[in-house]
């Protein structure tokens, strides 16, 4: 299979433009800002609560930089790149890196001084190797996110779950079948770096998920890779729902999804078609693979691979805006390149803020890429 540098390029900034599309960016990216911002933003919520005030609270910076509240990636675009960094090591390994120091090392190592495990938070060590991690070493980007070197790391509930299992000395696949949010899709986003390099994502995924986070993954692996290769959006959804047993939630759910979009026959007009096939409104979380994965392959196929279209429509499906404009965003990158994707969008998802792996803030990620392509045409 022959890999095209232009689609990886558009992958790894397609899931940053479709991170930050999503309205959960700017409450991650908040997480720059001081914890007091924050509990200001939950007494106004509060407030219109309780006194039926139907003005809405929106991440706000107060007497503190604005720089984190503009339009950028989030999470999963911080993820994808760590996973590119550390591809190459051992996943349980690199995984390690990521666990709080013993307390007797916090200083050292500029941890917070929370106790192990303290509000999921963990401390890194130190940026990734190789020519990109150099790059983070040297310093955030000008007009970057706060940094926060050797800082708090924040993940998704099963990563912060699968860190404790192995910091008990739980190995995967144990760390991420023994997981109360294995289902979810923090591998299905990593997996995108495994797609794009045409690899199998199945020992990263098991650290942190297992049954349908563990089928994401390589769905979404099988689908990136396809995508990178050929171009074609249909192609990248078949060779998705190869690996998608059709017994298995996220195997029904991906065919129900596309079929529903095929009727719909545009993305925009398939929003509520998928929200009625996908979801249910009853559990408190918006990132199960089941739900996330189908939706950015049905989108994929249904706008013929264009995620100026694919994109918004993702974004419109609010209770899965934290992951699914991402993958959506990655699926359709793939397919069109870093060309198809609007210039406008180009800075501001380039450029990673560190609100989660603070090691990263600063990092360029469409360097990073061209770090992976290299070898590619």
């Amino acid at each position: 299979m022959t890999m095209s540098g232009d689609r990886i390029r558009g992958a790894f900034a397609g899931l940053a433009a479709g991170d930050a599309a999503g309205w959960p960016a700017a409450r991650h990216r908040a997480a720059l800002h001081a914890p007091w911002s924050r509990r200001l933003h939950r007494e106004l919520d509060t407030f219109a609560e309780e006194h039926g005030v139907t003005t809405l609270p929106v991440p706000f910076a107060l007497n503190q930089p604005v720089a984190p509240l503009r339009v950028g990636p989030s999470d999963d675009a911080e993820w994808l790149a760590w996973t590119a960094l550390t591809i190459d090591r051992p996943r349980a390994e690199a995984f390690r890196d990521l666990i709080d120091p013993p307390p007797e090392t916090a200083g050292e190592h500029g941890a917070s001084g929370s106790p192990p495990g303290a509000g999921g938070e963990r401390a890194i060590s130190g940026p990734p190797p190789g020519a990109a991690g150099e790059r983070v070493a040297s310093g955030p980007a000008s007009g970057a996110g706060k940094a926060r070197p050797g800082g708090p790391v924040r993940a998704r509930i099963s990563v912060a779950t699968a860190l404790d299992n192995l910091a008990k000395g739980v190995e995967p696949p144990a760390s991420g079948h023994d997981n109360p949010h294995f289902f979810d899709d923090a591998a299905a986003v990593r997996a995108v770096a495994y797609g794009v390099m045409g690899r199998d994502p199945t020992p990263d995924a098991e650290v942190t998920n297992a049954g349908n986070g563990l089928f994401g993954a390589r769905a979404m692996a099988a689908a990136v890779a396809e995508a990178v290769a050929s171009g074609s959006a249909a192609g990248a959804v078949e060779a998705a729902l190869a690996v998608l047993p059709c017994d298995t939630a996220i195997g029904h759910n991906a065919r129900l999804a596309v079929k529903a979009a095929r009727a719909a026959g545009d993305p925009f007009a398939a929003v509520p078609a998928l929200d009625a096939a996908l979801l249910d409104h009853v559990y408190s979380y918006g990132v199960g693979a089941a739900q996330t994965v189908p939706v950015a392959l049905a989108l994929a196929e249904v706008s013929g691979g264009d995620l100026s279209r694919a994109v918004p429509a993702a974004a419109c499906l609010a209770a899965l805006a934290d992951s699914a404009p991402a993958l959506t965003g990655a699926l359709t990158g793939a397919c069109g390149g870093l060309g198809a994707i609007p210039e406008g969008w180009i800075a501001p998802a380039r450029t990673l803020a560190g609100c989660c792996l603070p090691d990263l803030a600063g990092l360029d990620l469409i360097e990073l890429a061209n770090d992976v392509t290299e070898g590619y045409a």
